[in-house]
């Protein structure tokens, strides 16, 4: 089998695997970037998830930055919405978001322009990419990854490393691992692209629309858990709610009402994650620690932000590893607070970060010192309030 070598094998290359990387190849880092599709973006782009969505706390004031808001900033080069004015954008250009989010530091963005984007910025950073490139084992020693072994075109290789951050969005790395991974109930929300002239839709034009389906009020729930079997029963579900909508139009309606596009990934919020040393909680809402790599605001409502401990990306049973984006250890309302854009985008960088870190020092994560993280970071200017 071929091995080849790096300081830094990130795995997953949605926001929250970009940012990794990038951050680790800023540092100097060799890093390598795996994903098994052939699009970047993972939810945000494969899954038609088209917000990015805020990285104020609801009350005007900016709690994420760096690499998150660096992406916000460009996910509209390819595409018909504008960074709000008020936030640097241009006088009356249009975020695409709706009239209550009009005040937040957020936009709407084309899910194949930010693919572009986010690969312009691998480029820039000099991250090696690999796409079409399934990972499908990991191996360790005593509790250390040392490597991973991926499988595309070229065969099965092995890619070893001193350190990995695993943004599969669904702790996949480190349950190969062998470590523990938790799952949560998912809602059955599709998101789909379509032709109408229906007002109510996430417009682009006229008559190109973004249309959500279900709603998390109604009870279109999925138990926790998933394997290849039950993993296809989701997306086929969501198959269902779509024809069920558009069975409804008469033939002659259907040139003005049809689908254009369908997610190319499962649209699951909350797949897996990491038993972190620190799990975040419900109770966490502005709570200060002194470990934070970054802050989070609630894309729900405005609150205090959410930081996140550096102790929320490491895992409590492996070593050489860290998570990111929707893996890092959050239960609950935190899961559904840090699993969107910003925060992963927030979260990935910091991965990426301490991966670097700790290859160029051969440390594993649980003991690198924060100190010599924490100037790397792009924390809030000023801690949230107790």
């Amino acid at each position: 089998m071929k091995e080849l070598n790096y300081d830094v094998v990130v795995c997953g290359a949605g926001v929250a695997g970009i940012a990794a990387a990038i951050a680790a190849a800023r540092q100097g880092a060799r890093t390598v970037l795996i994903e098994k599709q052939c699009l970047l973006g993972g939810l945000a782009t494969s899954g038609l998830i088209y917000i990015y969505l805020p990285l104020c706390d609801g009350n005007g004031r900016q709690v994420t930055f760096g690499i998150a808001e660096e992406m916000l900033k460009r996910c509209v080069e390819y595409g018909p919405f504008d960074v709000p004015e008020q936030w640097g954008g241009p006088k009356g250009g249009n975020p695409g978001t709706s009239p209550k989010r009009k005040t937040r530091y957020s936009c709407c963005f084309s899910p194949a322009g930010f693919t572009l984007t986010l690969d312009r910025m691998l480029e820039e950073a000099g991250v090696d990419l690999w796409l079409d490139t399934r990972l499908v084992a990991a191996r360790k020693k005593g509790s250390r990854v040392e490597s991973v072994d991926v499988c595309n075109l070229s065969g099965t290789i092995r890619l070893r490393g001193t350190c990995f951050v695993d943004a599969t969005g669904g702790a996949h790395l480190a349950g190969l691992a062998g470590g523990r991974t938790v799952s949560e109930t998912n809602y059955v929300t599709p998101w789909i692209m379509e032709m109408s002239a229906d007002p109510s839709s996430f417009h682009f034009t006229e008559s190109l629309h973004i249309r959500t389906f279900g709603d998390i009020a109604d009870g279109s729930a999925a138990p926790p858990g998933y394997d290849g079997k039950n993993v296809t029963a989701f997306i086929r579900r969501t198959w269902r709610m779509a024809r069920e909508y558009y069975d409804q139009f008469e033939r002659g309606e259907r040139v003005r009402n049809y689908p254009v596009h369908l997610p190319a990934m499962p649209q699951i919020r909350k797949i897996g994650r990491i038993d972190a040393c620190y799990n975040l909680t419900d109770s966490d809402a502005g709570k200060h620690f002194p470990h934070a790599v970054g802050m989070a605001g609630n894309w729900m409502r405005p609150d205090p932000g959410w930081e996140a401990p550096y102790e929320s990306l490491i895992p409590r049973d492996l070593d050489g590893l860290l998570a990111a984006g929707r893996c890092i250890g959050a239960e609950k309302y935190a899961w559904e607070v840090f699993r969107v854009i910003p925060a992963a985008a927030m979260t990935g960088e910091a991965a990426g970060c301490a991966a670097a870190l700790c290859a160029g020092a051969n440390l594993v994560p649980r003991d690198l010192p924060y100190s010599s993280l924490r100037p790397l970071l792009p924390l809030p200017p000023t801690p949230p309030e107790a």
